[in-house]
This record gives structure tokens, sequence and C-alpha cells, in this order.
């Protein structure tokens, strides 16, 4: 199909799209890389009456460090998250999951802010923040603020970013040293994962000290698998170390049912992708 009409916005600041944004209001949609809105666009489930392009903002994009984080760019692309060096030395969870996010065509469109920003509790970038404690910087008319993950992610397509507010990016504590595994399960390449878990794990002389275990689609938003974060503290990185703790994987979830397969499917798949996860990360 063909996108009802609408004007088109190219800023190249912040301030000029919180300008527009606020001149037009819950008329307006911003669009990132716009590999979520434009499909949205073509079968008309959203008409805007402008869509605000923030693609020519360069403050917008680039990886750094500061002190003990890295900052990623809103507009940042899922390939340059998976090539960029410092995301790999010290968050190499967000590499991993991007390297499983569609297909390069699309890994090269998309960024890492818009993925996040829409929301989609089957996106792959979503759980993977939320397991590396990052915090999102939105800003608005009356400047900025920043989010911790599990604050960001509010429900179903739905964040913490206001109506008359734009993600700026992402502050992403390091994890240097960390392994790190995405364990995706699809039934068709480059579906939205069924399950897929993101695991990143500090472990030493056969003994996991710390891990961090988010999932993808097992409720409406990211969610952070707790009961087995905490069973895996001081478990071996071995097979039968990590089983019993993956058990816990799926406490206190809510995953849909749909024609991929029912909830209880899906909480099994979740314990068997948790353990893989962990492993890999692990090193085992």
């Amino acid at each position: 199909m063909i996108p009802a009409k609408f004007d088109y916005l190219a800023p190249t600041s912040v301030e000029d799209a919180l300008s527009a944004l606020s001149q037009h209001g819950d008329e307006a949609k911003i669009m990132a890389g716009g590999q979520s809105l434009l499909p949205v666009l073509r079968m008309r489930l959203n008409a805007p009456e402008v869509v605000i392009d923030l693609g020519r903002i360069d403050s917008l994009r680039g990886i750094r460090e500061d002190g003990d984080a890295l900052v990623i760019g809103a507009l940042t692309t899922h390939s340059e998250v998976v090539t960029n060096d410092l995301v790999r030395e010290h968050a190499l969870l967000l590499s991993k999951a991007a390297a499983e996010v569609a297909d390069n065509q699309i890994r090269h469109r998309g960024t890492i802010g818009g993925a996040c920003a829409h929301a989609d509790p089957a996106g792959d970038m979503g759980s993977a923040a939320l397991a590396m404690d990052a915090e999102f910087v939105i800003a608005g008319p009356g400047g900025t603020r920043s989010v911790p993950a599990p604050e960001f992610f509010v429900d179903l397509f739905e964040t913490a970013i206001g109506e008359d507010e734009i993600l700026t990016e992402l502050r992403v504590p390091k994890r240097t040293g960390w392994g790190a595994h995405y364990e995706k399960f699809v039934r068709v390449a480059h579906q939205w994962p069924i399950v897929a878990v993101a695991a990143t794990v500090s472990a030493s002389g056969g003994t996991i000290s710390e891990a961090r275990v988010a999932l993808t689609n097992m409720g409406s938003t990211p969610l952070r698998a707790s009961a087995m974060e905490s069973a895996l503290s001081g478990a071996a990185a071995t097979e039968d170390g990590v089983r019993a703790a993956a058990e816990r994987a799926a406490e206190g979830t809510n995953p849909p049912s749909d024609l991929n397969g029912d909830s209880d499917y899906r909480r099994h798949l979740a314990t068997v992708l948790a353990r893989r996860a962990v492993l890999k990360a692990a090193g085992a």
C-alpha cells in the first residue's frame, strides 16, 4: 500500500526537532532509521500529518567513552554497534544482539535508539539494553533527563519518552572483560524472535561471579530474569551448574500465546535458551 499523504521535516539539530515536535504535537511522528515506522505507514496503521526525520542530526550519532560508561547516540546504526571496537570491548552483549537484528540491509539503516523507542517486546535490542543496565537520555522542552532501562520500557510499544521529547543517547556501564551471548529462536530466518535471551557474565576459575540475563518476547516489555541471576551467583560455569539456575529463567514472566507458540511453550523455551546463552557467555 501507499502511505497516506504527510508533510516531511528534516531538522539538523535536536533543538529544531523539539521545536517541530512542539509545533505539531500528536499530529507528528518521529523517524530515526525508518525500519519500524515506514512499514507502519505503508500499511496505514498510522497516518501522521507530519514526519520529523532525525537523520540529519549528526550529534545523535556515534559511540564514545565517558568514564565508566559508553555513550551511544540514538541514531547509531545496528551495523555500527556490531563492528565498533569500544562496544566489543566494553559492552559485548550489545554487539552480539545487534548482529542478530534482521538482515544486513536493515542493520545498516535501523538504529539502536529507534529500535528501543519502538519498544516492540519481540525486538532484539531492548533486552540487551536492559541486561546491560543502560540508561536512556531523553531531551525535551525542559532539558534532558536520564531514565534507567527498567523504567524506560513501560508497556507494549510504550516507553517513558513523552510526546514532546526525543531519545538522544544511551549510556551503558562498561562490562569490560565480561562474556556475552544473545540466543534467539525463530522458525524462519530474520523473523522476530519467538523467544530470545540476552546474557552477559563475569566468570573466572570456572565460577560465575555475576550475571545479567534478560528475556525477549516473554511479556509486554523486555524482562530481567532476576531469579536466575541470583541463582547464578557463585555457580559453576558448567552444564550442570547453569541448568539448575536456568530452570528459574521464566519466573515472573507473562509470555504471549499466538500462532508461533503458547505461553507454556515460551516458558520452556526461555529455560533452554537461557541455559545456552549463559554457558556460551561464560565460555563453557
